[in-house]
């Protein structure tokens, strides 16, 4: 007879000083997983709120760092994956493709002038940008 997956609400310390609280599940062999929507503060100060599945951030969410950098958008695997918006401390940002943490894809830069540059991103390298104008 196999066991129904009940969702759980919890709220956790981890040894290492991490906190948790949000929904988990039971899985078949009895380990509990965060699953769900749920909220992670690290011992340092790195907060995420968002979705989780198998004990991973997987979904929507966003990822706050202590030096003021974040991270809203797509998560698969623990890492930043699919279309998502990424705030440097000095209030730069970088909006649009994102795989396995890189930059990956179309995308526009917004730089400390405000200035907006779209084209295609490809990890650290973004060759042939061009300025977007408001008119």
């Amino acid at each position: 007879m196999s066991e129904k997956n009940t969702t759980l609400n919890v709220s956790y310390i981890f040894p290492n000083g991490d906190s948790y609280e949000g929904q988990c599940c039971r899985s078949s062999d009895g380990v509990v997983m965060r699953n769900g929507v749920g909220k992670h503060t690290s011992a340092s100060g790195v907060t995420y709120n968002g979705e989780w599945q198998d004990d991973k951030m997987n979904g929507p969410g966003c990822l706050k760092h202590p030096s003021g950098a974040f991270y809203e958008g797509q998560f698969k695997d623990n890492m930043y994956h699919g279309t998502g918006t990424y705030t440097f401390p000095d209030g730069t940002k970088y909006t649009g493709s994102f795989s396995n943490n890189r930059l990956q894809g179309e995308g526009e830069f917004t730089d400390t002038q405000q200035l907006v540059w779209t084209g295609g991103f490809h990890d650290k390298a973004a060759p042939g940008l061009k300025l977007k104008l408001n008119m």
